[in-house]
């Protein structure tokens, strides 16, 4: 997710404007499948033989469905790698990291792949002519992140359904791709059971609101309700102090942020700014500095690769879910998240 992104978001009507580019990268046939991604049919190698995949949550996904054995290179690994070690192992070190940040289209075409994995904002870029169709030029078929969609082709806006279909989708057409359909379907039961454990625990009789904090100077970078952020804060049982914005990932203004009056705030752990910082700015702030959340000193700081859309976003709802209990935020309940992926611990 690159920073800082210019987005506007329009109606989710839009689904089904094909957001995703022009054609496929090889016709349909023998050896080939083809996938609706972001509205659009695109072919794709069957099975893919090497991935070229961008950034934490996208990675985590591929480990997720066991496909590292096709991970030909990474890139933007590096901030993650603590969080996907913790949740997939050793296999993590083996990853051949090519790029420490967002790649260039060079550095993707040098590692020859038949497919790449990343998303508008997660390594896709017009500036740097590595899109879906630069890419397709080159016989390489790209897969765009559901949840960075585009509502209209071109247009910088993002963000077409619901954040835990879009995952769904995600982790069905990359099982598509990779030829691991059963482990996709063993991935999404996974999630929708400890979903069904979250749902049904106890509800407050008004649900509190946070506030999911990326970064912040003149202005504050948050998340909307098409953002993975909105579905782990719901599901966790709080309200997104963001939800009725239709964007995902979004700058706000510092009033908006007071306006809110958030219980809580919740910390995307993301360089240059860190968690320290981020508090110390909030605690200076005038106004902002009486809200209760800061004032209770009520904050959860998680990795990114929790934040982003992706495998790890139900242990980050379990995880903010706990916090929001040892607040007294909402009641006490039997969700026990299975790590703890707070920084330092």
């Amino acid at each position: 997710m690159s920073r800082p992104i210019p987005l506007l978001i329009g109606a989710v009507a839009l689904l089904a404007l094909p957001a995703c580019g022009g054609g496929p990268a090889a016709q349909p046939g023998a050896g080939t499948i083809s996938i609706t991604n972001c509205g659009s049919q695109v072919s794709f190698p069957a099975p893919a033989k090497r991935l070229f995949v961008n950034d934490g949550n996208l990675i985590a996904m591929t480990l997720a469905l066991g496909a590292q054995e096709q991970i030909a290179a990474v890139s933007s690994v590096q901030r993650d790698a603590p969080t996907l070690k913790r949740h997939y192992g050793d296999l993590v070190d083996k990853l051949n990291s090519v790029s420490p940040e967002y790649p260039a289209r060079e550095t993707v075409l040098a590692q020859r792949p038949d497919v790449m994995v990343a998303g508008w904002s997660y390594g896709y870029a017009e500036e740097k002519q590595l899109t879906p169709a630069t890419l397709r030029q080159q016989n390489v078929a790209a897969y765009v992140l559901t949840e960075s969609c585009r509502q209209a082709d071109g247009k910088a806006a993002r963000g077409v359904i619901e954040p835990w279909q879009a995952l769904r989708e995600d982790l069905a057409n990359l099982g598509k791709i990779t030829g691991r359909t059963a482990e996709a379907d063993k991935v999404t039961a996974d999630l929708d059971a400890r979903l069904k454990t979250l749902r049904e625990a106890p509800k407050p009789a008004k649900a509190p609101t946070v506030f999911l904090f990326d970064s912040g100077t003149d202005s504050v970078y948050s998340s909307g309700r098409f953002g993975a952020p909105e579905a782990i804060i719901s599901d966790a049982g709080a309200r997104n102090a963001l939800a009725d914005v239709d964007d995902t990932w979004t700058k706000v203004s510092w009033e908006r942020v007071a306006a809110a009056r958030p219980d809580a705030f919740l910390f995307v752990d993301y360089p240059p700014q860190s968690y320290a910082d981020k508090v110390a700015l909030l605690k200076a702030r005038a106004g902002i500095n009486e809200l209760p959340a800061v004032k209770e000193n009520r904050f959860l700081n998680l990795p990114y690769a929790l934040w982003t859309s992706g495998p790890l976003n139900i242990d980050a709802a379990e995880q903010v879910r706990k916090a929001l209990e040892g607040w007294q935020l909402v009641p006490a309940s039997t969700v026990t998240p299975k790590f703890d992926d707070r920084p330092g611990n």
